[in-house]
């Protein structure tokens, strides 16, 4: 199973093509496999900058804990469109977003996934609610019926993101049909007290992605 940090910034909006010309020329140019990093997906929401990081393993577990193999000369060259977020930003790894819900089906696995990533703000504190309510309806069939193969919920904060991985083949299907479901809406209704869009005026959706890499097979 693949490992995945998230990292959440403020990013200038428009500033993707920048910010991905970065990582694609250090991303061919050292090889972040060596340590441990076998992909990575860069999106932006609004004003913020995602950046899921995949490993073949947890960090404490492989004691692979380095960043990049160039991460200052990348840290200078985003520098002036990716800043921190948190307010109380000390170190890079306070970037880091705290995983506080994973959930993963025990069926046989797809040929082919797709991931797609939900940005909301949570209330502080709401982690434990949030955490009981998905697991809850993860217990039952709409995972079965979205073709949900596992999610992840993440916190930094008052940004919530929403890893989800889903079948690619039901994927389009469950996002045309999935708020006719009347357990989708049971969630939505219990989740409003703590999850809201990260931008009222612009209403919900997923994170655009704008980089993608993986590392040679």
């Amino acid at each position: 199973m693949v490992f995945r940090n998230v990292i959440v910034c403020h990013m200038v909006p428009g500033s993707e093509n920048i910010v991905g010309d970065v990582f694609g020329y250090y991303d061919k140019t050292t090889r972040p496999q060596d340590l441990g990093v076998i992909g990575r997906i860069l999106l932006s929401h609004e004003d913020l900058y995602i950046h899921v990081i995949e490993r073949e393993q947890d960090p404490k577990v492989s004691g692979q804990t380095r960043g990049l193999p160039a991460f200052q000369q990348i840290a200078e060259a985003i520098g002036p469109y990716v800043t921190p977020y948190p307010r109380y930003w000390k170190n890079p790894s306070d970037s880091v977003a705290k995983e506080f819900y994973r959930w993963v089906s025990d069926g046989e696995a797809p040929a082919e996934t797709t991931l797609i990533v939900i940005v909301g703000r949570i209330k502080p504190g709401a982690e434990p609610d949030v955490a009981r309510i998905f697991a809850e309806s993860d217990a039952g069939s709409l995972p079965v019926q979205l073709g949900i193969t596992g999610r992840w919920l993440y916190s930094i904060d008052d940004v919530y993101v929403h890893l989800l991985e889903q079948e690619a083949s039901k994927a389009e299907a469950a996002r045309d049909n999935h708020d006719k479901k009347p357990a989708f809406a049971k969630i939505m209704a219990e989740l409003s007290p703590f999850i809201s869009p990260y931008n009222p005026e612009a209403g919900r959706g997923p994170a655009r992605e704008f980089y993608r890499w993986r590392a040679d097979s």
